[in-house]
C-alpha cells in the first residue's frame, strides 16, 4: 500500500457502499490513499443469501489497506489497528455514504476533524435519500455539498458546494454517477489545498442556516408503489427516482407489476415496459391485451 506523502496527511476512510467505493477510486487515482479503512460487517445478500463483503471491504483488500469491519463505530477506538494509527495521528475521517451514525468523541478524534460528502446542497435534505427526493419533488438542481461532521445529522459547517443540473429525463443511477465524480474530484481538490494562516481547508467556511433545513428518509420497498391515476409528472418522477431500488410498481390480480421504462409526453405518464411477477419483460401494451 502507497500511503498519501505529498502533503503528509494521514486520513482514515469510513464507507459501505459503491457510492463510496467510486470516491475512493477517485482518490486513488489523485495520489491520496488512507492509512486504514472503517466499513459495515460482512452481510448475506440476494436471493441465495450469500454473504458477501461490502465494496469498501473489496477496495482495501485489492489495495492491501488495514479494514476494520465494525458492528458499531463505538468499537473504534479500542481495536488493535485504530489504536495503532491513533498512536501515529491521525489527521482526518473521510466519511462517504458509511450507514451509521459516528459518536462525537470518534468524529473528534482527528487532529483536523472529520468531514463527509453530502450529495445535496444541504442544508436541503438532509438524511438517507437526498438524490432520490431531489428528483421526486421534481426539482431541476441539486450538487454536492462537503461538510464539517457534527454529532447531528448532515448539520455540520459547509466546507465547499457545488451545483448540478437535474436533466428532465435522469434516474438516480444516472445523476448519482456524475455525483459520485464531481464529488470525488471536489474532496480531492479540499485535500490538495494548503493551510493558510493556521487556517484549516477542513475548518468549514459557513454555517447552515436551520430555518431551510429539509429531511429525507430511508426508502421503503412499499414506497415504489404507483397509482396509474394519479398526476402523470408526479408519476414519472417516482419513475425516475425508483429506477434503481425499489422501483416502481402496482398490482393487478394481486400479481406485482414492475414498470421498466416510461416517458412522459405530452404532459401523459407512457409505459412502454413491464415486468410481471414471475414472468420475463414484455411491452406494455402487449400485457393489456392479455
Amino acid at each position: 500500500m502507497q500511503n498519501n506523502k505529498s502533503n503528509g496527511l494521514n486520513f482514515v476512510f469510513f464507507g459501505t457502499p459503491d457510492v463510496a467505493s467510486e470516491t475512493l477510486e477517485i482518490l486513488k487515482q489523485n495520489g491520496f490513499m488512507p492509512s486504514l479503512i472503517v466499513t459495515s460487517p460482512d452481510a448475506r445478500k440476494g436471493r441465495g443469501l450469500h454473504v458477501e463483503a461490502s465494496p469498501v471491504a473489496i477496495f482495501a483488500e485489492k489495495n492491501n489497506i488495514p479494514c476494520l469491519k465494525l458492528n458499531t463505530p463505538s468499537a473504534f477506538s479500542t481495536s488493535p489497528y485504530s489504536r495503532g494509527r491513533l498512536g501515529r495521528g491521525i489527521d482526518l475521517f473521510i466519511v462517504v455514504a458509511y450507514g451509521k451514525i459516528i459518536p462525537e468523541n470518534i468524529l473528534n478524534i482527528p487532529k483536523l476533524g472529520s468531514i463527509n460528502i453530502h450529495y445535496s446542497l444541504l442544508p436541503k435534505y438532509r438524511g438517507a435519500s437526498p438524490v432520490e427526493s431531489a428528483i421526486l419533488n421534481g426539482d431541476t438542481e441539486t450538487g454536492i455539498t462537503i461538510q464539517k461532521m457534527v454529532y447531528k445529522m448532515d448539520a455540520g459547517d459547509i466546507i465547499a458546494q457545488e451545483k448540478l443540473e437535474i436533466f428532465s429525463d435522469e434516474t438516480t443511477p444516472e445523476l448519482r454517477k456524475r455525483l459520485i465524480k464531481i464529488g470525488g474530484e471536489l474532496l480531492v481538490k479540499i485535500l490538495k489545498t494548503p493551510s493558510a494562516s493556521g487556517h484549516s481547508p477542513f475548518a468549514g467556511e459557513e454555517e447552515q442556516d436551520e430555518s431551510q433545513a429539509t429531511f429525507c428518509q430511508k426508502i421503503k420497498k412499499e414506497d415504489g408503489l404507483i397509482d396509474l391515476e394519479d398526476n402523470a409528472v408526479k408519476n414519472y418522477n417516482k419513475f425516475r427516482a425508483y429506477a434503481h431500488w425499489p422501483r416502481t410498481f402496482f398490482f393487478k390480480d394481486g400479481k406485482r407489476i414492475i414498470i421498466t421504462k416510461a416517458k412522459l409526453e405530452n404532459d401523459k405518464f407512457i409505459i412502454e415496459k413491464i415486468l410481471p411477477e414471475g414472468k420475463k419483460e414484455t411491452k406494455y401494451e402487449d400485457f393489456l391485451k392479455n
